[in-house]
């Protein structure tokens, strides 16, 4: 798919520079980058901000949105406020990234403790955010870079799991740029 803009996402907790300088090598390559930069915030908070901040840049669309480590859960919900702008959503890509995960209700009236005792959902962070129950309604990518390989052996079952959804899956491999590496994924969305 050739995309109106990419949107990279960091993680929260971190800032748009710790994408380095993957948004100007993909600027050169011809592509419309945005890079967000949330310095706090989580889930909702961090969806908000994202979100305020793409539509002060009137971004082209379709938007691919490019999620780096935690800001992986948070796309479902960062396109469902892209789709309820008019700005439509095109593709998804993960980079080294978690996936988004259905929060499960749990009846907690059934175990005698309150929804405030653990928060509304079993199991899941307070920051959580919904995942819609028509996502993904685009196509979705996964790309695990070198860097990943060395530092988070767990994110093999990651992997597993995107090849299972179906998803385009790339690994990056030196000395060619991930920049390279994620203009080709999203070629193939």
């Amino acid at each position: 798919m050739t995309p109106g803009t990419l949107v990279l996402l960091h993680a929260p907790g971190t800032t748009a520079a710790s994408w380095g300088d993957l948004p100007e090598m993909l600027r050169s390559y011809g592509l419309d980058v945005i890079a967000p930069d949330v310095a706090d915030g989580a889930g909702a908070r961090y969806v908000a901000r994202v979100s305020l901040i793409i539509s002060a840049t009137a971004p082209a669309v379709p938007l691919v949105l490019v999620a780096h480590g935690a800001a992986g859960p948070l796309l479902p919900a960062v396109a469902l406020a892209q789709r309820a702008a008019h700005r439509p959503v095109g593709g998804y890509v993960f980079v080294d990234a978690e996936l988004p995960r259905p929060l499960r209700v749990h009846d907690h009236s059934a175990h005698g403790h309150g929804a405030h005792d653990r928060g509304a959902h079993d199991g899941a962070p307070r920051d959580a955010v919904p995942v819609p129950p028509d996502w993904p309604e685009a196509p979705c990518g996964y790309l695990r870079t070198h860097a990943d390989r060395a530092s988070a052996p767990e994110r093999d079952e990651t992997v597993r799991e995107a090849r299972l959804r179906g998803w385009q899956v790339r690994e990056h491999e030196p000395p060619a740029a991930v920049a390279q590496a994620l203009s080709e994924l999203v070629a193939t969305l």
